[in-house]
């Protein structure tokens, strides 16, 4: 068995943003439009040749000036819709980010889900794989210990988005949820109040 990735209402040869921090263990793109974000728990990589694989594990929409928090404007408006329409330049003052955990890169032709001996470079156009990477890349859940660690965001969230997600490019989304499932109590047989909670998680699709 070996590699995969999760599923975003995105093209996948489109870029949906740039790296704008980088390291060997977490990744932030910032996105080339307001709001087009992939979801939590979303399979991505960058890099190229060098591929980098990661899991969005927290989504963001701040004022691109961190001085400068944005403030209500709706008291005369129906909706946010309308907001917008008549505040055009909130498109160029707002930006939304995601940071992604590491957990695979490609090198040598051969697809290892453990961290990069190097990040990727600042300004690294970020994909959103397809459905076959994603098939792929979901394998093997070796890297799982890597979500369940990561500092960032909720982790049982995130690994619970990410294996609904992924369970939808396998023919048997069953089978595989079961096999995640066996996999998770593995690694946190310990830690029973845990695994319970993302295994019901698992279960609410």
């Amino acid at each position: 068995m070996d590699q995969a990735l999760t599923e975003v209402n995105m093209t996948a040869d489109a870029p949906v943003g740039e790296v704008v921090e980088a390291s060997t263990t977490e990744l932030v793109t910032q996105c080339h439009e307001l709001y087009e974000s992939p979801s939590l728990g979303a399979l991505i990589k960058t890099g190229g040749e060098d591929t980098v694989y990661g899991v969005v594990a927290e989504v963001a929409t701040r004022s691109l000036d961190p001085g400068r928090r944005p403030v209500a404007m709706g008291a005369r408006e129906s909706d946010v819709e309308a907001i917008y329409s008549r505040n055009p330049q909130l498109g160029r003052l707002l930006s939304t980010e995601f940071r992604s955990v590491v957990v695979g890169h490609m090198a040598d032709g051969r697809l290892n889900r453990y961290v990069a001996p190097l990040p990727p470079k600042i300004h690294d156009m970020v994909y959103p794989c397809d459905e076959a990477e994603t098939r792929e890349f979901s394998g093997s859940l070796h890297f799982l210990p890597l979500l369940l660690s990561a500092q960032v965001g909720s982790p049982d969230d995130v690994a619970a988005a990410f294996l609904r997600g992924v369970s939808r490019s396998h023919v048997d989304s069953r089978a595989f949820l079961v096999g995640a499932g066996r996999e998770l109590a593995s690694l946190l047989g310990g830690d029973i109040h845990r695994l319970n909670g993302i295994l019901r998680r698992l279960a609410h699709d």
